[in-house]
């Protein structure tokens, strides 16, 4: 089953990228490195909360 979330920076606090992940094969947090309009440069994003 897959759900939506939402990808916040860590350093910026930022909630820019939505993509989905499938809860029964991950269900710890998802932590990508993604590129932050606001600081130039890739920035790690952490999976929140609705």
């Amino acid at each position: 089953m897959r759900t939506n979330i939402i990808l916040e920076c860590q350093e910026t606090k930022e909630r820019l990228y939505l993509t989905s992940k499938n809860k029964q094969h991950n269900p710890d947090k998802l932590k990508l490195k993604k590129y932050s309009p606001r600081l130039r440069r890739r920035a790690w994003f952490v999976e929140v909360n609705k």
